[in-house]
């Protein structure tokens, strides 16, 4: 009984009081707007009722969220069901470690390298949090924990069912860490671990197909214009070749992330103006790309590339292990893999962590899965490096969260001024809440008003089919030019609180096609206050024109 007390003080009490003490000290910041978005539609804030289906991301899960959100408003179950599984993917990682080492290094030692791992290489999934992050460690944490056990039902069902959590959270995210893990799974258990393999294979190509083959059409034409939109601002693929004016506005709006008006942003707006030139990719584009991967790397996670470093050193001094070319191949693959994201797609925090966590795990596996003698030098070494790392790097998170709470502080700010410029209103028309959203904590929620509707015009989610319901649900009408125009007649009931670079965009989309019959709508502003930035939201009135 004692003899399991230390496994279970590794695997589950020290992986929650850690989480805790972080959270405790240095708070939880998203990452992103993106977590506070979905945290908006399902619970109906910014939508006519909770959204179950979110087409791109909680596939299944999103339903469950929105039932308990209806069914008890006050409690924050976003953030408990994805910090449970940051638990969950902890304690998965921890237990790998655990055995790796128990019984062959002194229990204290294991103790301070875990506590040291956390502190340098997976504190910023708690304190800079997003989705992506969950799903990426669920999935490569739980397949490593069943492939450390491949003769246990349990374990096998086990690391299965993270990794198919992980899925339904984010498919994209939870195949690269199969990728990533590939060579740790073979290391553990070797052709034993074909079966967990196979079966993850199965689930990623099986789901994958029952997703394709059951979305509405609907729903087909918004991932697909997402896919289109994130290839053209986040990935820079696109080469754009606008021939009119009509197409030079849809871009515009694209790129500002206005993706609402389905009849200037859609797939043939990109067939027509949006190419990729792999030549002009690759002379003007991809340097640049890679250049920022590589610094980018180094400079925020150099504890992992630290320990990565060390454990490849260590085996180069050892020949028993010098010879065996599989690790070699594998720190090839790693770096293809990460230094491939990062040119040809994109590699942001919540993924470049992650994967490097995945990375060292898969490293510690080669190194000290054997019995060697020198095991305990390894590990020596192991804490050797991560103690030096932590220095520097504590000094980087506190700076991190000094920045973090300023932007919460900010973006608590925005939302205040939005409610005291609109107020009273039935409806709000603003650009605000993308850019508030970000550092907001995964435990509160931004109060927007009560009994208010938000039409928000910039954002991913502004095709998400909820939001041409919102429209319909508002003004009679799904198209957004058309709503638009809608709202700017309820002037009493309708308060426009945005930024003039996407007020100058809506009033081309409120001035295109128009009818003689129809009055064209435009958005003055107000004047700021003294001292105010010139991109600084303010409130606009829309009035009356003449059609010319």
């Amino acid at each position: 009984m004692f003899a399991r007390w230390p496994r279970f003080v590794h695997c589950l009490v020290l992986p929650a009081g850690l989480l805790l003490a972080s959270g405790w000290g240095l708070g939880s910041y998203f990452e992103t707007s993106d977590d506070l978005a979905i945290i908006q539609l399902v619970r109906g804030i910014t939508a006519v009722a909770p959204v179950s289906n979110l087409h791109l991301y909680f596939h299944g899960l999103a339903a469950v969220l929105a039932l308990l959100c209806q069914q008890w408003p006050a409690v924050p179950w976003y953030a408990t069901l994805l910090f449970g599984l940051l638990y969950a993917a902890t304690a998965l990682a921890f237990s790998v470690i655990d055995k790796l080492l128990r019984g062959r290094v002194p229990t204290w030692q294991i103790t301070l390298l875990l506590v040291l791992i956390y502190g340098t290489l997976w504190l910023e999934h708690a304190m800079w949090f997003h989705f992506g992050r969950v799903a990426v460690l669920l999935a490569g944490s739980g397949l490593l924990f069943a492939a450390q056990r491949p003769m246990q039902r349990w374990a096998q069902g086990l690391g299965l069912a993270a990794f198919g959590v992980a899925w339904l959270i984010w498919p994209g995210a939870a195949d690269v860490a199969l990728l990533a893990v590939l060579p740790g799974l073979w290391w553990l258990s070797g052709r034993r671990a074909a079966p967990l393999v196979g079966a993850a294979i199965a689930w990623v190509v099986v789901a994958g197909l029952a997703l394709h083959l059951l979305r509405p059409a609907s729903s087909q034409a918004y991932s697909q214009l997402h896919q289109q939109a994130t290839a053209l601002n986040d990935y820079g693929l696109y080469r754009l070749a606008p021939a009119t004016t009509t197409d030079t506005l849809g871009l515009r709006l694209a790129v500002s992330g206005m993706l609402g008006d389905s009849t200037l942003v859609n797939e043939a707006l990109f067939r027509r103006t949006a190419r990729f030139e792999p030549s002009y990719f690759r002379q003007h584009i991809a340097p640049a790309k890679l250049q920022a991967t590589v610094f980018g790397l180094i400079r925020e996670y150099f504890p992992a590339l630290l320990v990565l470093a060390t454990l490849a050193a260590w085996v180069l001094a050892h020949t028993d292990m010098r010879g065996r070319p599989g690790f070699w191949l594998a720190l090839l693959a790693w770096a293809g893999l990460l230094l491939g994201l990062g040119t040809l797609l994109r590699l942001p925090p919540h993924l470049a962590l992650p994967l490097l966590d995945l990375l060292v795990l898969s490293a510690m596996v080669f190194v000290l899965r054997d019995e060697m003698e020198s095991e305990r030098r390894a590990v020596r070494a192991l804490l050797l490096v991560l103690g030096i790392a932590a220095l520097p790097f504590t000094v980087k998170t506190l700076r991190r969260q000094q920045q973090l709470r300023t932007e919460q502080h900010r973006g608590l700010q925005q939302l205040r001024q939005m409610r005291r410029h609109t107020y009273p209103a039935a409806v709000v028309v603003t650009d605000v809440l993308d850019e508030a959203y970000k550092s907001q904590s995964p435990w509160g929620r931004p109060r927007l008003g009560a009994g208010v509707g938000f039409l928000s015009v910039t954002g991913w989610y502004t095709a998400d089919p909820s939001q041409a319901q919102l429209r319909k649900h508002l003004t009679g009408t799904p198209d957004m030019a058309a709503a638009l125009r809608q709202l700017a007649r309820r002037r009493a009931a309708v308060k426009w609180y945005l930024t003039p670079a996407t007020a100058r965009l809506l009033n081309q989309q409120l001035a295109r096609s128009v009818q003689p019959t129809q009055q064209n709508w435009q958005l003055t502003a107000r004047e700021r206050a003294p001292g105010g930035s010139s991109t600084a939201p303010r409130l606009y009135f829309p009035t009356a024109q003449p059609v010319k």
